[in-house]
């Protein structure tokens, strides 16, 4: 499909002008400055041009699969292409859909979620009407004694992207004070129940959290996958993550892991929800406090999908983040970090992967998306929320 939208505020790599885009069998052919003649062209009224949003880690397909607790919607077809639409409207065009391997205390049902959602996704995308280009990330619980056993059927799927390392066991990480645990999953444990847990939970961490991780690790080096830490904490955290190459940081919890992580050249990703409510959730490190100190490199829509375009406008309206920079924390910088170099801005030779946004009282919205898809062909989908 050959399309010219013209009249756009173009957000590109380094400058915002305004002027026009042509697009040629799914590839951005030319962006030029100024007015457009083109009698044909798709005036966009001086609303926002932005590059497709990239999304690492996204916990929605879950929310689809398992609308309430316990309860599983009969047709995983049907929750993918739900997540998909919400994905294509909330402006991202390529998804990594994070699933998680490894049970907390929920019995079989993390288990079940992620049978589901891989089966799913592989049966979505060769149907061939995803909108968004839907890629994998599994987030792997090292303290699971199955964890291993999890990732080894999928460990070579094409489409796995990252492999993130996680610890949610009680008193660890995220949460360190066991009070946020319990407050979080919202079981209603008493004093006793809660300690027996705990308790538990420790010793099944401390018998195979160690060698999980190791084997892990060693899995992604021999394929040369990306790798992300969860939840660093403390210093110890951080260079642990670094003598084991991994290249990105997800939701540091502190400040001061934050920083170490910068300075060993780790990303440094946060979650959207964190910035746009200016707070964690958790009761952690804001990412407000982290972007002001030049300590973000990439958002994540984590459990709100339109909080990327959300948190774009919040770090150039509120914490006076250029829309340049701030916009390629949701598109570039997120493309880059997992070896996409085909996305991520609007320039000549890349995929046409288009947002448009208007303000809205404040608020930016996301009017129209187009999409290359999973295909990759030349086929351009539009998602209209206008």
């Amino acid at each position: 499909m050959d399309i010219v939208l013209k009249n756009a505020r173009l957000v590109l790599r380094d400058e915002v002008v305004t002027g026009s885009v042509r697009i040629s069998g799914g590839t951005v052919v030319s962006v030029d400055s100024g007015p457009c003649n083109v009698t044909n062209a798709k005036d966009l009224g001086g609303d926002y041009l932005l590059p497709g949003f990239v999304e690492l880690h996204t916990d929605n397909l879950e929310q689809e699969l398992e609308p309430r607790p316990g309860v599983f919607w009969p047709d995983p077809i049907a929750s993918v292409l739900a997540h998909d639409n919400t994905m294509a409207g909330a402006g991202i065009t390529t998804v990594l859909d994070a699933v998680s391997l490894g049970e907390y205390h929920d019995g079989p049902s993390r288990s079940k979620i992620m049978d589901l959602s891989i089966r799913a996704l592989n049966r979505a995308r060769a149907t061939g009407v995803l909108k968004a280009d839907h890629r994998l990330h599994l987030r792997c619980e090292f303290s699971d004694p199955k964890v291993v056993d999890m990732l080894l059927p999928h460990i070579d799927d094409p489409v796995l992207m990252l492999v993130s390392l996680m610890d949610h066991t009680p008193g660890q990480r995220q949460f360190t004070d066991t009070d946020k645990y319990r407050k979080y999953y919202k079981k209603g444990w008493s004093d006793e129940e809660f300690a027996e847990l705990s308790q538990r939970m420790l010793a099944t961490q401390e018998a195979c959290a160690a060698d999980n991780r190791c084997r892990i690790i060693e899995l992604c080096r021999e394929r040369s996958l990306p790798m992300a830490s969860h939840d660093d904490t403390t210093p110890e955290h951080v260079a642990q993550a670094v003598a084991e190459g991994i290249a990105i940081s997800e939701f540091p919890t502190t400040l001061a892991a934050a920083r170490l992580a910068r300075r060993a050249g780790i990303r440094i990703v946060m979650g959207g929800p964190n910035l746009v409510r200016g707070a964690s959730h958790s009761g952690n490190v804001s990412a407000r406090e982290l972007a002001g100190e030049g300590l973000l490199d990439v958002l994540s829509s984590d459990y709100v999908p339109g909080s990327l375009a959300s948190g774009a406008f919040t770090l150039h309206r509120t914490l006076g983040v250029s829309l340049a920079e701030a916009v390629a924390k949701i598109s570039l910088n997120p493309a880059l970090a997992v070896g996409l170099t085909d996305r991520g801005e609007i320039a000549a030779g890349k995929r046409a992967d288009l947002v448009r946004v208007r303000e809205i009282e404040g608020v930016p919205a996301v009017l129209r998306t187009w999409s290359v898809g999973c295909s990759g062909n030349a086929e351009i989908t539009e998602k209209n929320a206008a």
